[in-house]
């Protein structure tokens, strides 16, 4: 009798360990699964989601998370108006799910591409720079790097007479652009 129940605890103590084991090893694929997230592919399963968005300016911008590329992701806010939001400005998420999606659900192209197809389009837009500047107007052209800005009144076309000034602005310094 003595020896069974020194067998029962000798086993109870190895299925502990055999336990304790296994807790720590799904533990830490757990953590290694979790360092391979990019903040991309959470806004990936959050589209249709409402969340917000802290930029380098510190303000906060609240959006339905509408679509995403390589580096922006595209918000509409409370009127449904676009809210393009560079990955590079954001300081903060606030409502992301921490498990992810598919992470081919994003469009391939960035930020560049998406201006482009906004200056092609000919959108008033309203771009914040990094340090809470804003400037109002149609994207004349984007570069490699850098924007133009015809500036002019949001509620103007940009034509030649209704244009106050250009400016370039780099890709670096943009932190919103927000659609009219």
């Amino acid at each position: 009798m003595r020896w069974e129940r020194l067998f029962a605890d000798l086993e109870g103590q190895l299925e502990g360990q055999a336990r304790a084991e296994r807790d720590a090893e799904i533990a830490d694929r757990v953590r290694r699964e979790r360092a391979a997230i990019t903040l991309l592919e959470r806004f990936a399963l959050a589209r249709g989601s409402r969340v917000e968005v802290v930029i380098g300016t510190g303000e906060r911008v609240v959006g339905v998370v509408d679509d995403l590329g390589s580096d922006w992701v595209l918000l509409a806010d409370g009127q449904g108006r676009p809210l393009l939001v560079p990955l590079t400005t954001m300081l903060g998420v606030t409502g992301l799910p921490a498990r992810v999606a598919d992470p081919g659900v994003s469009r391939r192209f960035g930020l560049g591409i998406a201006l482009r197809a906004l200056s092609r389009d000919r959108a008033v837009v309203t771009v914040t720079d990094v340090r809470g500047g804003q400037a109002s107007g149609t994207i004349d052209g984007v570069g490699a790097d850098a924007l133009d800005l015809a500036e002019h009144a949001r509620d103007e076309p940009g034509r030649s007479a209704a244009v106050r000034r250009r400016r370039t602005v780099p890709f670096s310094a943009v932190a919103l652009v927000r659609g009219h």
